[in-house]
């Protein structure tokens, strides 16, 4: 994997990993960072970079919580609370927080803030992966929020589809 600091001025893009439950985040064929769910029925995910590697896993009563997890130290280091419209807060134990927002029904665009500073946005549709950073955060905070933006929009998408199919399944 590459860091993510060369890959700020070229284009990011996510793609499926062919033949397995994951995506990978790529620049110019170079991978930068993956995230895969640890098991076909399972809620948890890994995710790695050249610098780290995480958990993401639900929490709480109704399982709506996530939480990011060290894999090497088992220590929780961010938590996520979503919004009723979309999006939500992630919560780092360093206190430093950051919202995340989905603007456009059909093709929406995904976009990370702290102090209402963009940090980075999200194609939906082509997957593209901006970069902004003018706040100037570490590399492997900006890694773990593009992983973590990327697998909050997949799960959006997996609740959504599954809310669709239950209201089917009763009419």
């Amino acid at each position: 994997m590459i860091p993510t600091s060369s890959a700020i001025s070229g284009g990011l893009v996510w793609s499926k990993i062919p033949h397995q439950r994951g995506y990978e985040l790529k620049s110019n064929g170079s991978t930068i960072a993956a995230l895969q769910r640890k098991s076909c029925w399972s809620q948890e995910f890994h995710a790695e970079s050249q610098q780290r590697s995480w958990k993401f896993r639900r929490i709480g009563f109704w399982r709506f919580a996530s939480e990011i997890v060290d894999v090497n130290s088992g220590v929780q280091i961010a938590t996520f609370k979503p919004n009723w419209g979309g999006g939500g807060r992630l919560v780092f134990s360093d206190g430093q927080t950051f919202r995340l927002t989905s603007q456009g029904l059909w093709r929406p665009v995904w976009s990370v803030l702290a102090n209402d500073q963009l940090v980075l946005s999200i194609q939906a549709r082509g997957k593209k992966v901006e970069l902004v950073n003018q706040m100037h955060l570490p590399e492997d905070r900006l890694t773990l929020l593009a992983i973590f933006t990327w697998h909050i929009m997949q799960q959006t998408a997996e609740d959504a589809a599954a809310g669709a199919a239950v209201a089917a399944a009763v009419s």
